[in-house]
């Protein structure tokens, strides 16, 4: 026999089996980084709201004065007759700039929507063209930066002095002509609705039982 007693062996720890799993909306480690376009879109807000108010700008500067001050005067009906127009343009342009927009559908054919899109292209133009005529009746906030400029014929504020609600019969013929649209759609749906086909079961032809179709009824006398 021998005197020790030997010693029980110490058993190898189990490996790590911690695993790691990949959460959703974590990039993984070996998925390539995407580029982040956030200062790019932001860097061309600024610009492009310059490219986009320019022309409205120019069109004040270059024909405000002679457009208020010579043409709308000698419209038929004078200047309020043409503010009138003016404001029942407005939703008709936007209605031309935006129904060809709403048509389009990317997916669906690139042509068709680049053609609808170039459909919209006179709307725009339009509504640049009656924005400017508004915006030149607009005075500054301030009374001290009322110049002699805004004073003078076809200024906004000789406009103001000389047609003073001009600015309510623009908004008045504006909402006539909106109340008009939305009373045209309602219609159109109506009756949209009322033509469209029914979708009800028909009824069943008359059986052998019963030649009249009544079944074991007989019609009310």
């Amino acid at each position: 026999m021998s005197g020790g007693s030997a010693k029980p062996k110490r058993r190898r720890a189990a490996g790590a089996a911690l695993r790691y799993e990949h959460r959703p909306g974590r990039p993984q480690a070996d998925e390539p980084s995407k580029r982040d376009w956030g200062c790019a879109w932001g860097c061309l807000v600024l610009p492009g709201f310059v490219v986009l108010l320019m022309p409205v700008v120019l069109f004040d500067m270059h024909w405000g004065h002679a457009l208020w001050g010579d043409f709308a005067p000698a419209w038929p009906g004078g200047a309020y007759v043409f503010a009138g127009t003016v404001g029942a343009s407005v939703p008709l342009v936007f209605l031309a700039w935006v129904a060809p927009l709403v048509r389009m559908d990317w997916k669906k054919s690139k042509a068709r929507s680049l053609a609808w899109a170039i459909a919209s292209l006179p709307g725009l133009a339009a509504g640049y063209l009656v924005t400017g005529v508004i915006s030149a009746t607009v005075r500054p906030k301030r009374r001290r930066d009322w110049d002699g400029d805004c004073h003078r014929e076809g200024g906004p504020c000789w406009v103001h002095v000389h047609y003073p609600w001009l600015w309510a019969v623009g908004l008045a013929a504006c909402l006539a002509v909106i109340a008009l649209l939305i009373g045209l759609f309602v219609g159109h749906v109506r009756r949209s609705s009322a033509t469209a086909p029914s979708t009800a079961a028909p009824a069943g032809g008359p059986t052998p039982r019963s030649p009249s179709g009544t079944g074991d009824r007989r019609p009310p006398v």
